[in-house]
């Protein structure tokens, strides 16, 4: 099992949890959002940098941040989001540097939610809490 940490309160991470659950066909993917009690917990239980503006996978347990969660990610996934996988041929100060771009102006973007968006019912077994 992977487990993905995430911002529960930016509309991009959300989006983009529903978007790996439709493709994650094999249930790979466990999700805890960074405010929760689980989150944090996890955050420790694992020495995890977390300044909450990345995305972050704990495979196997190594931790993956940024665009190496990214690459990691895709390569566990169905479909044509595996694509992103292949982003691993770009320098890492390049894809790191779009990533800090995106992730700086998420909620000016794409905004925020006031409290973490609730799994629905189907989802919920994907979600720790």
């Amino acid at each position: 099992m992977s487990i993905i940490l995430f911002d529960g309160v930016c509309n991009l991470c959300n989006n983009v949890v529903s978007f790996l659950i439709k493709y994650d066909k094999n249930n790979v993917f466990k999700f805890a959002a960074i405010q929760t009690n689980a989150g944090e917990n996890i955050i420790h239980q694992n020495n995890v940098l977390n300044e909450g503006k990345w995305v972050i996978l704990i495979k196997e347990g190594t931790v993956f941040y940024k665009s190496d969660a990214i690459i990691e990610i895709a390569k566990q996934i169905n479909g044509w989001p595996r694509i992103f996988k292949y982003g691993a041929f770009f320098p890492k100060f390049l894809r790191d540097g779009i990533y800090n771009l995106i992730a700086k102006n998420r909620y000016a973007l794409f905004g925020r939610k006031v409290t973490c968006t609730l799994p629905s019912e189907k989802d919920r077994e994907r979600f720790i809490f």
